[in-house]
């Protein structure tokens, strides 16, 4: 008799049930929007603080390149010494002095240039600053030249190739920053559930094993059973979970925004920033529409039926492993080490995205780890937005759904034995013997 579907329903209910569970369902979503909240809040508070800068230009040359902001002003001073000048700002409570003292070369004025505070300054407004004086300094040193600046000012030129294959399809820069947003996104996903889910799978091996109802069970249902009901069931909590935590996380997210004021769309990561530059750069009235056809141009079903069966696929061969080694130990103590083995190629899977996917997505580093199993399911979903070829998806997947299917065999045996074992921590060694029984 087939026992899978019992088992997922027992494991499905058991874990839905659980008041741990219930409690991180709707109070994480809580936590993670309390957190944004408070970190929008003080970013916000931060951005929004006037902040004042003494200037004291002894060279006389930056009189007109320090414009006042909405929230950064400028105040020169004139006639004193650079010691007056810091008791001065430090008595006025200003955020800090800007000296810039004379120079005879344009080569040696950055040697006489520096910044005094009472605290360590902003990164952002020490770049302000830097590009400022950089950007004067070169038009001093074009003029000095005789180079015409307001002619070379005139005659740049800022250009957006036109991107276009062989076979006519336009595509832009805008384009490839949606798809390394999507399938960024995807990868970190898939990593991410993997990692929560899979020691979720873990931990409720050991306790059935420490609780011993484990030797009632497996005396009517074969371990493979088992292992893989356990598996399906506490993933199908887990995506009743995270869905529940999208949809809380949203409500929640616009409650705070509307009682607090904040966007939360000014806390941008630097994809985000690439693609809002992107956005800029392009004609006013073009970029609602840029944005459409660059969504358009995503290979959308493509895109979903690959995340579901490489993430699915992803996750079922990395659960198994998770209940293996859930299977071997007694306690999460001794899991650690079989946990590196397991989240190294994650890792690393998610560095080869981030840094050779973005770059060169059909390369051969690329390439080569979206057909290794236990990298594919994320660097394969981060390449596929910019356009695999059908034959590839098809071969990756195939061998990762092999190499599912011998981990599960791999793992059963590991589970077979360890399931019934107790008080010994077992060694790589050890877990080779099992298999072969």
């Amino acid at each position: 008799m087939n026992h899978l579907p019992l088992i997922i329903k027992r494991e499905y209910l058991t874990k839905v049930r659980n008041k741990a569970f219930i409690v991180m369902t709707f109070v994480s979503p809580l936590i993670f929007i309390a957190l944004f909240t408070v970190v929008g809040y003080l970013s916000q508070i931060n951005s929004n603080t006037e902040r004042t800068i003494s200037v004291l230009d002894e060279s006389g040359f930056f009189s007109e390149s320090f414009e006042n902001a909405e929230f950064l002003h400028y105040n020169f001073l004139n006639n004193v010494t650079l010691e007056t000048a810091k008791k001065r700002v430090e008595e006025q409570n200003n955020y800090g002095l800007l000296h810039i003292s004379k120079f005879d070369s344009i080569a040696n004025a950055a040697k006489g240039i520096a910044f005094y505070s009472s605290e360590s300054p902003s990164l952002s407004i020490i770049g302000t600053l830097e590009s400022k004086i950089e950007k004067r300094l070169t038009n001093l040193n074009l003029e000095s030249k005789n180079v015409d600046v307001a002619m070379i000012n005139d005659a740049q030129v800022t250009i957006a190739i036109n991107q276009e294959n062989f076979s006519g399809k336009k595509s832009s820069k805008l384009d490839s920053l949606v798809k390394l947003i999507f399938g960024g996104a995807a990868g970190y996903l898939l990593f991410m559930f993997i990692i929560i889910y899979g020691n979720m799978i873990m931990r409720s091996v050991i306790e059935e094993k420490t609780s011993r109802i484990i030797e009632v069970i497996i005396s009517s249902v074969k371990p493979i059973q088992l292992m893989l009901g356990k598996i399906i069931g506490t993933s199908l909590a887990g995506v009743t979970q995270f869905v529940i935590w999208l949809i809380v996380g949203g409500i929640l997210m616009i409650i705070a925004s509307l009682l607090f004021g904040i966007d939360f769309a000014t806390m941008q990561t630097p994809q985000q920033e690439m693609m809002q530059q992107a956005i800029q750069n392009q004609d006013g009235t073009m970029e609602l529409q840029n944005i459409i056809l660059a969504f358009q141009n995503l290979p959308l079903l493509n895109l979903i039926i690959a995340f579901l069966l490489f993430f699915i696929s992803g996750y079922l061969l990395y659960s198994s492993l998770y209940a293996a080694i859930g299977a071997a130990v007694d306690n999460e103590t001794d899991t650690q080490q079989f946990m590196l083995p397991i989240i190294m190629p994650l890792v690393l899977a998610v560095y080869v995205g981030i840094f050779t996917v973005i770059e060169d997505p059909h390369g051969t580093i690329s390439t080569i780890f979206s057909f290794i199993p236990l990298t594919s399911p994320v660097v394969m979903l981060m390449r596929i937005p910019f356009g695999v070829p059908l034959w590839q998806q098809v071969v990756s997947l195939l061998i990762l759904i092999g190499t599912f299917i011998f981990t599960v065999w791999f793992a059963a045996k590991i589970y077979r034995v360890g399931i019934l074992m107790y008080g010994k921590k077992p060694s790589y060694r050890e877990l080779i013997k099992w298999i072969k029984y």
